[in-house]
């Protein structure tokens, strides 16, 4: 990545600037320290996990802890916990391509992990006293112990800071007493390290502490209910955990009194693009039993993969992991070097961290939304090329289908994360941090102009797509800035019209992460290129949907008839691909290989 774009890239400004394939990392940039890393965890997830789908999903809580300890002795545990603390002490990158390849085997084993590397010990590093990260962190990193976030409550779910759970200085001043409930704790079970949120007397805001379950004066004061009985994750314990008058010294409150929901979200906006690498895996390994399948299982005296229904479905699988993968590690690369620049600013690692999440909160949304969207279609996918034997516990997609349906509801629902993503880039934009004013003038003024008839050079290679991508943009900003001058600080009331805002969001971030990969490491003639072309098409689609929906719901007469014809002038192809050839091309690649 260049010098200049990483002193000057903020979140959300892929809006406003067109890109280089140079700029962007991906997969293929991978050092050979991160290479390393793939390897000998895919080597320990075909030893210590694939063979035990069956134990995973008979609710093998044991199996999970197990294999989690085996997890912390390796060191994986504590990737991104720096090497001070008995981490490794890696980068953001290497942190994303560990959750990749530990959760793609088994959702009960991804949530375990997700759990305890993100919310569970994440909120102890940023937020810490350098007390607290000495006690803690050293045990969480190597497994020693293990770390349950406690967030949600009956009646607070997206709304956190309407938690009832509260605590009170006790009379000698030396702890606080809490009182109160939390559900849906992943890792409870089995944890020690509990994180949770509380509001102090009347405070108005929920604050954080942390606390070990084993240290407790009294260990009936933090009780768990029994396993919950869940669609998918099966061995994965999920409780419910109750605070009766625990004693919680007063040097184990976190962060700053009042504080904790801002805690909260930047544990969240870790745990948003952490939760897409960790959907990746999964999303392989489905396409690869289904190419498999396809491949074996004969009708009609072929194989199932010869007829162009399931070849369709194959090309669309991988498709979607392509750029799964784009976008996933363009923007881990972004945090990354986000967190490089203001340590090299003066700022200390904790804070550093922080403010790259929150900086790119927009794309971490962008990216749960997608990639956990995506896997539960490609699991539905799989069930359907197995047909019959797709609905069986005997194959592998019934669980795989199962486990993917919590991707859409972890940190913060796909429905919540919509909304926030569109609603922090207005943030940004009112606060000056991003300038989408200007570029959204500008787009009114070239809708007034007379368009230019001259035909484009398009011979060099992804530069079409390209110009598509950067009129994707000015669709984007067309629609949004209409709307939030019409509406103003109504906008967000206007839900609609903020998913369909959101849905054009997703859709340029994800398929201009693709086209510049492909750019980037592979040839005009690859498949690679055939998967960033078929996407970019379906999603200048999915725009086209959201886009007009959008339009007429709030613009009537000229301004309507207007903006619509600028849409049609900004989605136009020069050159309508042919989309049954790139399909084709992808599927013949795929099944060819027998594997992603």
């Amino acid at each position: 990545m260049s010098d200049t774009l990483q002193n000057t890239l903020k979140g959300g400004e892929f809006l406003i600037k067109d890109f280089e394939a140079q700029e962007i990392f991906s997969l293929e940039d991978l050092n050979d320290e991160q290479k390393m890393l793939r390897e000998s965890l895919e080597e320990f997830m075909e030893r210590e996990v694939v063979p035990h789908r069956e134990r995973f999903e008979k609710k093998d809580y044991a199996l999970t802890e197990e294999t989690m300890r085996k997890l912390g002795e390796m060191g994986t545990l504590g990737i991104a916990v720096p090497e001070n603390y008995g981490g490794l002490g890696m980068g953001f990158v290497s942190t994303m391509l560990a959750c990749d390849i530990v959760s793609g085997a088994n959702g009960s084993l991804a949530t375990a992990y997700g759990a305890h590397t993100g919310i569970g010990t994440l909120p102890i590093l940023l937020y810490g006293t350098e007390e607290q990260k000495q006690k803690y962190l050293p045990a969480l990193a190597m497994g020693e112990k293990f770390g349950a976030y406690c967030l949600t409550e009956p009646d607070a779910g997206s709304d956190a800071n309407s938690g009832k759970t509260k605590a009170r200085l006790s009379e000698d001043g030396k702890h606080y007493i809490v009182n109160g409930q939390k559900m849906w704790i992943s890792n409870a079970g089995f944890a020690d390290t509990f994180t949770f949120f509380a509001k102090i007397d009347d405070d108005k805001n929920i604050t954080g502490f942390v606390i070990n379950r084993s240290e407790l004066e009294d260990p009936a004061s933090l009780t768990l209910g029994e396993e919950e009985h869940k669609l998918g994750i099966r061995s994965s314990s999920t409780r419910q955990v109750f605070f009766n008058d625990m004693k919680v010294p007063v040097e184990n409150l976190l962060g700053e009194r009042n504080n904790g929901f801002k805690i909260a979200l930047n544990a969240l906006n870790a745990g948003r693009i952490k939760l897409a690498a960790a959907n990746i895996d999964g999303q392989r390994r489905i396409l690869n039993h289904s190419v498999t399948y396809a491949n074996e299982r004969k009708q009609f005296g072929v194989a199932i993969s010869t007829f162009g229904a399931i070849r369709k479905k194959i090309a669309e699988m991988a498709t979607g992991i392509f750029v799964s993968e784009a976008g996933s590690y363009r923007a881990a690369k972004n945090v990354e070097d986000k967190v490089a620049e203001l340590i090299a600013g003066g700022m200390d690692h904790q804070k550093a961290e922080m403010k790259a999440l929150e900086d790119f909160a927009v794309e971490c949304s962008i990216l749960k939304v997608f990639v956990s969207d995506l896997t539960q279609n490609i699991s539905d996918e799989g069930i359907q090329i197995y047909g019959g034997m797709g609905f069986s516990e005997d194959a592998p997609m019934e669980a795989a289908w199962r486990d993917a349906r919590i991707g859409r509801i972890y940190e913060g629902t796909n429905e919540i994360n919509r909304l926030l993503a569109v609603g922090m880039l207005i943030k940004k934009a009112m606060k000056g941090e991003l300038d989408l004013l200007k570029p959204a003038m500008a787009i009114g003024k070239e809708l007034m102009g007379i368009p230019s008839f001259e035909v484009p050079d398009y011979s060099e290679f992804m530069s079409e797509e390209k110009a598509i991508i950067h009129n994707l943009k000015k669709v984007f900003l067309m629609v949004a800035g209409a709307a939030l001058q019409k509406y103003m600080t109504d906008i967000e009331k206007q839900q609609h019209l903020l998913l369909n805002a959101s849905e054009i969001l997703n859709q340029i971030y994800m398929a201009e992460s693709a086209v510049l990969r492909a750019e980037k490491h592979f040839a005009a003639e690859s498949v690679e290129a055939a998967m960033a072309q078929l996407n970019l098409y379906k999603a200048v689609e999915k725009i086209t949907v959201a886009a007009k929906e959008g339009i007429v719901s709030f613009a009537e007469g000229d301004e309507q008839r207007m903006m619509l014809s600028g849409f049609r002038r900004f989605t136009k192809y020069t050159n309508m691909p042919n989309v049954v050839a790139l399909t084709e091309k992808v599927a013949a690649h795929f099944i060819e290989k027998g594997k992603y």
